[in-house]
């Protein structure tokens, strides 16, 4: 991965970057993760507006997270990664401090390895020192980011339709 990659904040000048980034997940026939990537029937412009927004004042039933897009040099968005700032209880039971997704044609090549590395200082510096992560027991690549950033197993949940596994992460310094 010889490539320099680097996240960066949703913003009005990669539109059509993004645009073809959330082609791929459609034409995949998949919903883009994470959701906070996702347009949820919005114009790209009151997207990132309300991307922005949620970083301090969230709709209620949400708590403040950060939405980066990990890209190369050319620009393309390669993925996205979503922290939430602090756990609510149903992020504490499956959801996390972080979710991430890789668009299609990356997948299988150390990006979200790569990307949730870039991302655990950026969680750091938000006061986080033990980071949740979560994944679907069947997500074994997922759970390879996981581990491969250090994460350690605590439980599996077992919900009606999935287990969901719960790995820390230690960001102490």
């Amino acid at each position: 991965m010889g490539m320099q990659l680097q996240l960066i904040k949703p913003s009005l000048h990669i539109k059509k970057e993004y645009l073809d980034f959330a082609r791929e997940w459609q034409k995949n026939d998949e919903e883009i993760i994470p959701w906070a990537a996702r347009l949820m029937g919005k114009d790209y412009k009151s997207w990132v507006e309300e991307t922005k927004k949620n970083e301090k004042t969230p709709p209620p039933h949400l708590v403040p997270s950060s939405t980066f897009f990990l890209i190369n040099t050319d620009g393309v968005i390669i993925g996205a990664i979503n922290i939430r700032h602090y756990l609510n209880e149903a992020l504490l039971r499956t959801g996390g401090h972080i979710g991430y997704g890789i668009r299609p044609f990356f997948r299988g090549n150390g990006f979200a390895t790569h990307m949730l590395a870039l991302a655990l200082p950026i969680t750091r510096n938000l006061g986080i020192t033990k980071a949740l992560l979560t994944c679907d027991k069947q997500n074994i690549a997922s759970a390879k980011t996981i581990i491969k950033n250090s994460g350690i197993l605590e439980n599996e949940i077992n919900e009606e339709t999935r287990i969901t596994q719960r790995y820390w992460i230690s960001l102490d310094m």
